[in-house]
Protein backbone atom coordinates (compact mmCIF):
# COMPACT_ATOMS: atom_id res chain seq x y z
CA UNK A 1 0.00 0.00 0.00
CA UNK A 2 2.96 2.56 -0.38
CA UNK A 3 2.43 4.86 -3.00
CA UNK A 4 0.16 7.31 -3.74
CA UNK A 5 -1.80 5.60 -6.85
CA UNK A 6 -2.51 1.96 -7.73
CA UNK A 7 -1.22 1.18 -10.88
CA UNK A 8 -5.03 1.29 -12.49
CA UNK A 9 -8.17 2.63 -11.34
CA UNK A 10 -10.27 0.70 -8.79
CA UNK A 11 -14.23 1.12 -8.06
CA UNK A 12 -14.62 1.89 -4.58
CA UNK A 13 -17.90 2.46 -2.27
CA UNK A 14 -17.79 4.59 0.06
CA UNK A 15 -20.09 4.63 3.25
CA UNK A 16 -21.11 8.77 4.07
CA UNK A 17 -23.48 9.68 7.29
CA UNK A 18 -23.79 12.11 10.10
CA UNK A 19 -26.69 13.28 12.72
CA UNK A 20 -25.57 16.77 13.66
CA UNK A 21 -26.75 19.81 12.22
CA UNK A 22 -27.45 20.08 8.50
CA UNK A 23 -26.53 16.35 7.61
CA UNK A 24 -28.05 17.04 4.15
CA UNK A 25 -25.88 19.78 3.33
CA UNK A 26 -23.01 18.06 5.09
CA UNK A 27 -23.57 15.04 2.41
CA UNK A 28 -23.59 17.31 -0.55
CA UNK A 29 -20.78 19.33 0.77
CA UNK A 30 -18.65 15.73 0.62
CA UNK A 31 -20.37 14.95 -2.65
CA UNK A 32 -18.82 18.15 -4.40
CA UNK A 33 -15.37 17.39 -2.61
CA UNK A 34 -15.25 13.37 -4.00
CA UNK A 35 -16.25 15.15 -7.07
CA UNK A 36 -13.27 17.09 -6.87
CA UNK A 37 -10.78 14.82 -5.41
CA UNK A 38 -7.55 13.83 -8.09
CA UNK A 39 -7.81 10.60 -10.46
CA UNK A 40 -11.37 10.16 -9.22
CA UNK A 41 -14.86 9.72 -10.81
CA UNK A 42 -18.51 9.91 -9.06
CA UNK A 43 -20.49 7.12 -10.67
CA UNK A 44 -23.08 6.78 -8.40
CA UNK A 45 -25.05 7.93 -5.10
CA UNK A 46 -27.41 5.96 -3.21
CA UNK A 47 -30.77 6.90 -1.97
CA UNK A 48 -30.31 8.55 1.79
CA UNK A 49 -31.47 6.22 4.51
CA UNK A 50 -33.19 7.26 8.03
CA UNK A 51 -31.08 5.08 10.06
CA UNK A 52 -30.87 4.75 14.03
CA UNK A 53 -27.94 5.31 16.50
CA UNK A 54 -25.35 2.70 16.30
CA UNK A 55 -23.21 1.65 19.83
CA UNK A 56 -24.30 4.99 21.46
CA UNK A 57 -27.87 5.00 21.19
CA UNK A 58 -28.46 8.48 23.13
CA UNK A 59 -27.98 10.34 20.03
CA UNK A 60 -30.25 11.73 17.25
CA UNK A 61 -30.47 9.25 14.15
CA UNK A 62 -28.16 8.99 11.30
CA UNK A 63 -29.06 9.90 7.67
CA UNK A 64 -26.91 7.89 5.49
CA UNK A 65 -26.29 6.93 1.93
CA UNK A 66 -22.94 5.05 -0.22
CA UNK A 67 -21.28 6.36 -3.13
CA UNK A 68 -19.66 4.41 -5.88
CA UNK A 69 -16.69 6.02 -7.08
CA UNK A 70 -13.93 4.70 -9.64
CA UNK A 71 -10.44 6.02 -8.26
CA UNK A 72 -6.82 6.01 -9.01
CA UNK A 73 -6.09 6.96 -4.97
CA UNK A 74 -4.27 3.56 -3.33
CA UNK A 75 -6.30 3.02 -0.09
CA UNK A 76 -4.42 5.08 2.52
CA UNK A 77 -3.91 8.46 0.17
CA UNK A 78 -7.91 8.16 -0.28
CA UNK A 79 -8.38 7.51 3.26
CA UNK A 80 -6.25 10.82 4.16
CA UNK A 81 -8.55 12.91 1.98
CA UNK A 82 -11.72 11.20 3.15
CA UNK A 83 -10.59 12.40 6.73
CA UNK A 84 -9.83 15.52 5.14
CA UNK A 85 -13.48 16.31 4.03
CA UNK A 86 -14.96 15.39 6.98
CA UNK A 87 -12.70 18.16 9.16
CA UNK A 88 -13.76 20.96 6.63
CA UNK A 89 -17.28 19.73 7.46
CA UNK A 90 -16.64 20.02 11.14
CA UNK A 91 -16.25 16.73 12.08
CA UNK A 92 -14.20 16.70 15.38
CA UNK A 93 -12.95 13.57 16.39
CA UNK A 94 -12.23 14.10 20.45
CA UNK A 95 -15.51 12.90 21.14
CA UNK A 96 -17.18 9.90 21.92
CA UNK A 97 -16.59 6.31 20.08
CA UNK A 98 -19.80 6.52 17.79
CA UNK A 99 -21.41 9.35 19.24
CA UNK A 100 -22.74 12.10 17.10
CA UNK A 101 -20.72 13.63 14.57
CA UNK A 102 -21.53 16.42 11.33
CA UNK A 103 -19.64 13.65 8.80
CA UNK A 104 -18.31 10.41 8.54
CA UNK A 105 -17.45 8.76 5.62
CA UNK A 106 -15.92 5.20 5.41
CA UNK A 107 -14.12 3.25 2.74
CA UNK A 108 -16.69 -0.02 2.72
CA UNK A 109 -14.98 -1.51 -0.13
CA UNK A 110 -12.05 -1.07 -2.39
CA UNK A 111 -11.58 -2.93 -5.48
CA UNK A 112 -12.31 -6.35 -4.04
CA UNK A 113 -9.72 -6.36 -1.61
CA UNK A 114 -9.24 -7.11 2.25
CA UNK A 115 -7.19 -4.38 4.05
CA UNK A 116 -5.93 -5.14 7.02
CA UNK A 117 -3.62 -2.08 8.18
CA UNK A 118 -3.57 -0.04 11.59
CA UNK A 119 -5.44 2.73 10.12
CA UNK A 120 -8.06 0.72 7.66
CA UNK A 121 -9.89 -1.62 7.63
CA UNK A 122 -11.57 -2.91 4.72
CA UNK A 123 -14.40 -4.24 4.60
CA UNK A 124 -14.81 -3.18 8.39
CA UNK A 125 -15.21 -5.95 10.87
CA UNK A 126 -18.70 -4.90 11.67
CA UNK A 127 -19.86 -3.98 8.29
CA UNK A 128 -22.00 -7.25 7.92
CA UNK A 129 -23.95 -5.98 10.79
CA UNK A 130 -24.64 -2.77 10.19
CA UNK A 131 -27.41 -2.35 8.11
CA UNK A 132 -27.47 1.72 8.03
CA UNK A 133 -23.74 1.10 5.91
CA UNK A 134 -25.47 -2.32 3.95
CA UNK A 135 -29.11 -0.87 2.96
CA UNK A 136 -27.48 2.07 0.84
CA UNK A 137 -24.77 -0.04 -0.48
CA UNK A 138 -27.41 -2.74 -1.48
CA UNK A 139 -29.10 0.34 -3.77
CA UNK A 140 -26.03 0.47 -5.39
CA UNK A 141 -24.14 -2.64 -5.62
CA UNK A 142 -26.81 -5.55 -4.18
CA UNK A 143 -24.63 -8.28 -5.99
CA UNK A 144 -21.32 -7.15 -4.58
CA UNK A 145 -19.34 -9.67 -2.57
CA UNK A 146 -17.39 -8.26 0.45
CA UNK A 147 -14.25 -10.42 1.48
CA UNK A 148 -14.67 -12.79 3.88
CA UNK A 149 -18.58 -11.45 4.58
CA UNK A 150 -20.27 -12.56 1.70
CA UNK A 151 -22.72 -10.49 -0.50
CA UNK A 152 -24.39 -7.67 0.22
CA UNK A 153 -28.13 -8.31 -0.16
CA UNK A 154 -27.60 -11.71 1.65
CA UNK A 155 -25.92 -9.30 4.50
CA UNK A 156 -28.96 -6.76 4.81
CA UNK A 157 -31.23 -9.91 4.88
CA UNK A 158 -29.49 -11.18 8.07
CA UNK A 159 -29.13 -7.83 10.05
CA UNK A 160 -31.21 -5.82 11.90
CA UNK A 161 -33.15 -3.06 9.86
CA UNK A 162 -35.35 -2.05 12.21
CA UNK A 163 -35.74 1.91 12.32
CA UNK A 164 -34.45 2.04 8.79
CA UNK A 165 -36.37 3.49 5.96
CA UNK A 166 -35.14 5.34 2.64
CA UNK A 167 -35.51 9.26 3.04
CA UNK A 168 -37.97 11.32 0.70
CA UNK A 169 -35.47 12.84 -1.40
CA UNK A 170 -32.70 12.20 -3.44
CA UNK A 171 -29.34 13.77 -2.94
CA UNK A 172 -28.09 14.19 -6.96
CA UNK A 173 -23.89 13.72 -8.22
CA UNK A 174 -22.85 17.32 -8.27
CA UNK A 175 -21.22 18.30 -11.69
CA UNK A 176 -17.92 16.46 -12.35
CA UNK A 177 -15.02 18.79 -13.22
Amino acid sequence: MSGTSPPWPVTCYLGLGGNLGDVADHLRFALAELVALPWTCVVAVSRPWHTPPWGLAEQPPFLNLAVEIVTGLAPLPLLDRLLAIERRAGRVRAGTRWGPRTLDIDILAYGGRCIRHPRLHVPHPQLAARAFALAPLADLAPDLVLPGCGPVAALLAAADRRGLHPAAFIIDIPQQV
